[in-house]
């Protein structure tokens, strides 16, 4: 995908135009904030409008004693799609938010105590391998020539291809099936590999975006060579950081971005979108409205049901919807040295855990954990001698009946007691601040359907075709990015989702 766009921009110095076809953009995420640089680019006047009282929807950041959280994504892994929005507004990216590659990318440690060093060094991961798998270096370099076949093929040649036609659909199966694409992840790594911890090492991806890598299609094994090719980075200042510098880039083009509105629907004539109606009562005119909310969420409030063919309410709440999350944000008095950046702690099963949170959809007693250090890269985020922490644990969305009020603290409890009992011991007697986050909160404050924290799973029949198109299928005129369309979900994904816009919104002075 990288370079094989030709954007339709204008001139990078140029501000938005006063007059002329007018963009609104519901939702500050970092799709909604690509689609308002991308859109400026080409000529639109933008208005961005968000519920929250500050941009970034789920990349928000807050302080709270001292500590900076990102209460979003963390891992940058495709540099070059927020460089390039940077380049189209004429600055570099560099001089407003520098990133620093990050080695390892990943901790894991295992149940047993093993660990693996997941790293972006060729040697470095055979020598790995070699050590808790002497026999799997081989089965390695072969997962990663079809982890690379997976990416040039579904990020570099579709990435940012509208699949807008069932045409476009039946192009490309072929391809997909001849590189493998209909077994899932985890079977692409247990065809390679034969010890389960290495399988499990080049699998566990597909959770970063919602996903099982039992059931999630091995396209998704692009990640892994993604990652290899790029670099696995930090947004130095956090993620927050890159919000505040998108926001920089949309008001430099003369866009405006306006908090605290909250869109209650998108306006009609007939089936055209004609702009959008706040909570407030205002009604802002527009020649094209771009959704940055959650898909289910715009097809089921804020697009009258009557307008609706495809997307139904009985359409959507059939649908497969990612997991859900539970988060842990807490800040120590103290630093942990000890730990990295990134580590993944495994729990006692793998399969089994993952079947009860996406098939039974049920709270399990043990879980895997995702613990989040930045303070070991960026010292800013915390006061002087602490330490900043998140814990994120994948849970069964709102759909499982989980009663949230009841269950947040015994499950926060059991990871804090899982930590201690590995990678942060005595941490409790030195927390200083914390704050909590689960599936209930997704929904009430992000609107996310289900409290789906990835929007819908990405298996194969909810993917490219299958998925809330780019350009919407039902209404005229409004368009889909975020996580819920295509490509999917993750910080590539949700960036590509944007650049699809280039293809697919027609040039200002053809729905002025």
């Amino acid at each position: 995908m990288h370079g094989t766009l030709q954007n339709r921009l204008a001139d990078p110095d140029r501000p938005a135009a006063a007059g002329g076809a007018h963009a609104v953009v519901i939702g500050s995420g970092f799709g909604g904030l690509a689609a308002a640089i991308r859109l400026a680019a080409r000529g639109f006047r933008v208005t961005v409008l968000e519920a929250q009282d500050r941009p970034g929807g789920r990349a928000a950041v807050f302080t709270q004693d001292g500590h900076t959280f990102d209460t979003g994504p963390t891992i940058v892994t495709a540099p070059f799609l927020f460089e390039e929005l940077w380049q189209m507004c004429g600055r570099t990216m560099a001089d407003d938010v520098p990133l620093k590659a990050l080695d390892p990318f990943f901790r894991v440690r295992f149940d047993d105590g093993e660990t693996f060093a997941y790293s972006g060094n060729h040697d470095a991961m055979l020598a790995e391998i070699a050590r808790l798998s002497p026999g799997d270096t081989d089965g390695y370099e072969r997962f990663m020539r079809e982890a690379e076949a997976m990416f040039r093929v579904g990020f570099e040649q579709l990435g940012d291809v509208p699949f807008d036609t069932v045409w476009s659909m039946l192009k490309v199966v072929p391809q997909l099936v001849s590189l493998g694409g209909l077994q899932s992840v985890h079977a692409l790594a247990a065809k390679h590999v034969k010890d389960e911890r290495i399988r499990i090492a080049l699998s566990f991806h597909p959770l970063f975006i919602g996903g099982n890598p039992f059931t999630v299609t091995s396209v998704y094994a692009l990640i892994s060579y993604l990652e290899q090719h790029w670099g696995v980075h930090y947004a130095m200042g956090g993620t927050g950081a890159l919000v505040k510098g998108m926001v920089s880039l949309v008001e430099g083009q003369g866009s405006t971005i306006r908090t605290g509105a909250e869109v209650t629907e998108i306006t009609l004539d007939g089936r055209r979108a004609t702009g959008v109606r706040l909570a407030s009562g205002e009604t802002i005119a527009a020649d094209i409205v771009v959704s940055n909310a959650d898909v289910a969420w715009t097809y089921r409030k804020l697009v009258p049901a009557a307008a609706r063919r495809r997307w139904t309410d009985r359409r959507l709440e059939r649908a497969r919807y990612s997991s859900g999350l539970f988060v842990w944000y807490f800040g120590t008095n103290r630093r942990f040295d000890e730990v990295d950046h990134h580590t993944i702690l495994l729990g006692p099963r793998y399969r089994g855990l993952l079947d009860d949170i996406f098939s039974k959809k049920v709270l399990a007693e043990d879980f895997s954990l995702y613990l989040h250090r930045p303070t070991a890269t960026d010292r800013s985020l915390a006061p002087d001698g602490c330490d900043t922490f998140y814990v994120l644990s994948p849970v069964p969305h709102l759909g499982s009946g989980i009663d949230w009020a009841a269950a947040a603290e015994p499950y926060r409890r059991a990871i804090a007691k899982r930590l201690s009992e590995t990678l942060l011991p005595g941490f409790e007697d030195a927390i200083a601040t914390q704050r909590v986050a689960t599936p209930q909160d997704f929904q009430d404050r992000l609107l996310s359907y289900q409290g789906a924290a990835f929007s819908l799973e990405p298996v194969f029949t909810q993917s490219a075709w299958f998925r809330p198109h780019n350009r919407s299928e039902d209404v005229e005129h409004l368009y889909i990015v975020g996580a819920g369309t295509h490509p999917g979900a993750g910080l590539p994904g949700v960036l590509s989702t944007a650049r699809v816009l280039d293809r697919v919104v027609p040039d200002p002075a053809e729905v002025a």
